[in-house]
C-alpha cells in the first residue's frame, strides 16, 4: 500500500516533468504527507494544471464522507470493477507527484519505517483516481486515491504491495480526457522497474502525521 509520501521537488522541476502550464503560487516541501490532507495532483480533466485534492477518495454516491479515510489506496487489479472506483478508472484519472514514499517493514522488534525513493531522489508520478462528492449542503469536495500493485523484487522484502509508479512515456495515456480501452490502462498497472529503487530506515517520528520536517527522511544511525 502507500500510506505516507514525500514531495519536496521545486515547482520548476514538477512543471518540467509533467509539462504543466498552470501552477499554484507556492508549494512548500512536504516530508510526511498523510491521508485526508490536501495533495498536489495532475488530473485528466486539466492535464496542464497542478492542483490540490483531498487524499482519500469519496465516491460520488457516498452518504458519509468519512469513507474517504478508508479509500486512500485502490488495488489496480480490481479498480475497474469495484463500485467505488470503476467510474473513476474509466473517466477520472490523475497523477500524484512524489519524490519518495514510506513503508513499514515487519521486524522482530516491531515495524520499522523505511523511506523509499528512486536514484538520487528523482521525481516520479504515482497513478491515481479522483472523484467529486457533493455534501447535503451543496459543498463540492474533490478527492483522490493512489493505485497500488504487487511489489517488485526490490519491495518484496519490505511489503507485498507498492504504489503504481508510471513511466513518463505513459503519462499522456493515463491522463487522456477520453476513455481509453480498459486493457490499455490495465497494462500500465505493473510493478515499477526495481533497478533504480533505494530504501533506508528512518525515525519513527513519521508515524505521527503532525511531524513534517526534513528529519522525517533523515537516515537513522
Amino acid at each position: 500500500m502507500c500510506g505516507r509520501f514525500v514531495l519536496t521537488s521545486s515547482l520548476d522541476t514538477i512543471q518540467t516533468a509533467f509539462g504543466l502550464d498552470n501552477l499554484p503560487a507556492s508549494l512548500p516541501p512536504r516530508y510526511n504527507i498523510a491521508p485526508t490532507q490536501p495533495v498536489a495532483i495532475v488530473t485528466n480533466e486539466k492535464p496542464q494544471e497542478l492542483t490540490f485534492y483531498q487524499w482519500g477518495l469519496i465516491p460520488s454516491w457516498a452518504k458519509d464522507p468519512s469513507i474517504g479515510s478508508r479509500m486512500i489506496n485502490a488495488r489496480s487489479e480490481s479498480a475497474a470493477e469495484k463500485p467505488a472506483f470503476r467510474a473513476a478508472f474509466k473517466r477520472r484519472r490523475c497523477i500524484i507527484p512524489a519524490d519518495g514514499f514510506y513503508e513499514w517493514q515487519a521486524r522482530n522488534g516491531g515495524k520499522a519505517p523505511l523511506f523509499i525513493h528512486l536514484g538520487e531522489r528523482e521525481l516520479f508520478g504515482m497513478a491515481g483516481l479522483w472523484e467529486v462528492w457533493h455534501s447535503p449542503e451543496g459543498d463540492e469536495v474533490r478527492t483522490c486515491t493512489i493505485l497500488t500493485t504487487d511489489a517488485n523484487d526490490f519491495m518484496q522484502p519490505i511489503h507485498n504491495r507498492m504504489p503504481v509508479i508510471l513511466r513518463r512515456d505513459d503519462y499522456d495515456l493515463w491522463l487522456s480526457p477520453d476513455e481509453p480501452p480498459s486493457a490499455a490502462l490495465q497494462a500500465l498497472m505493473k510493478p515499477y522497474d526495481p533497478a533504480p529503487m533505494r530504501a533506508y530506515e528512518v525515525s519513527k517520528m513519521v508515524n505521527r502525521p503532525g511531524n513534517d520536517t526534513p528529519d522525517c527522511i533523515r537516515p537513522v544511525a
